[in-house]
């Protein structure tokens, strides 16, 4: 569909800490290893991507020059970080700033599971715009943000495929917000939102929702990057533009789907990776599978079906 394959971004909400069982419930599908194990997502421009599973000490001493942006699924994870012993809980996230020296395993006998990015800090930079002045420092690393957590969660969706471009742009200016926002970093104000490029993004994507748009598309029709182009588009119209455009494209797959069409060729057809893609972002976004979405509309067409 677009440089980044397609998958879900758009994590479920969730209120406070998770559970435990976060990392069943939250990557429903996953097959769970006993053993201890990491598993690496294709690459992105800057990020990478990591799942692992440990038993005890897993990381010795180290230090990196990117951001370490994570969230525990299951167990404790235990590290020591700036002089002092740490630990994150099922569901809390943590943040390590580039080149603090740390280590990592598992705190208790049940092992831990959790989902990591790292991220160049020149990448966070652009996230966060003109107005940075210094990378954000968090002088707590581990801490609970529900709404953080999802975007988060969302960088870090399933891991054998890369992610949307317009998403993964919108994911990371909101990430950079984010972790300012904890750094206690003020915020450059928005400014005068910028009505008449956003209104310009929002007619392209209306009349491309079907092809493959990417983020160079689109800052050269608003003239902004794609990050300042993230932050207006949201504040004007309350959404992201990959969330406008994958709504669109739910809105034609529906319509296929009443006149009857098979549900593979609808998701081929409104530029979905597969029908199992389709489905999960028409339940997200309707409430419904596509296929009981087909059967009530079918049921709505019978004679009598309004009276009864």
């Amino acid at each position: 569909m677009t440089t980044f394959e397609s998958e879900s971004l758009d994590a479920e909400p969730q209120a406070g800490l998770l559970p435990p069982s976060l990392g069943r419930q939250a990557f429903q599908g996953l097959e769970r290893s006993c053993d201890d194990g990491i598993r690496t997502a294709p690459p992105l421009p800057g990020i990478e991507r990591m799942e692992a599973w440990f038993h005890g000490n897993a990381f010795e001493l180290h230090r990196h020059d990117t951001y370490a942006v994570g969230v525990t699924l299951d167990g404790v994870q235990s590290f020591r970080y700036r002089g002092a012993s740490r630990a994150s809980l099922p569901g809390q996230i943590l943040v390590l700033h580039p080149d603090e020296l740390h280590d990592g395993g598992a705190g208790t006998e049940e092992g831990l599971h959790y989902r990591i990015l790292y991220l160049e800090p020149s990448l966070l930079m652009r996230g966060l715009g003109d107005g940075a002045v210094s990378l954000p420092f968090l002088r707590q690393p581990v801490f609970s943000d529900p709404a953080l957590r999802e975007d988060i969660l969302g960088l870090l969706g399933p891991l054998d495929r890369g992610l949307e471009q317009l998403a993964a742009d919108d994911l990371l200016a909101r990430l950079a917000q984010g972790l300012a926002r904890h750094a206690g970093q003020p915020l450059k104000p928005l400014g005068s939102l910028a009505w008449r490029q956003v209104d310009r993004v929002r007619d392209y994507l209306e009349a491309h929702a079907l092809e493959a748009v990417r983020s160079e598309e689109l800052e050269e029709i608003a003239g902004l990057d794609r990050y300042a182009l993230s932050r207006h588009f949201r504040a004007a119209f309350a959404t992201s533009p990959h969330r406008f455009l994958l709504m669109r494209r739910l809105g034609q797959a529906r319509a296929l789907i009443a006149a009857g069409e098979p549900l593979a060729e609808v998701a081929a057809a409104t530029g979905f990776a597969d029908q199992s893609h389709l489905t999960r972002h028409f339940k997200k976004a309707y409430g419904v599978t596509p296929g009981r979405w087909a059967g009530l509309v079918e049921t709505g067409r019978r004679p009598g079906a309004a009276a009864a």
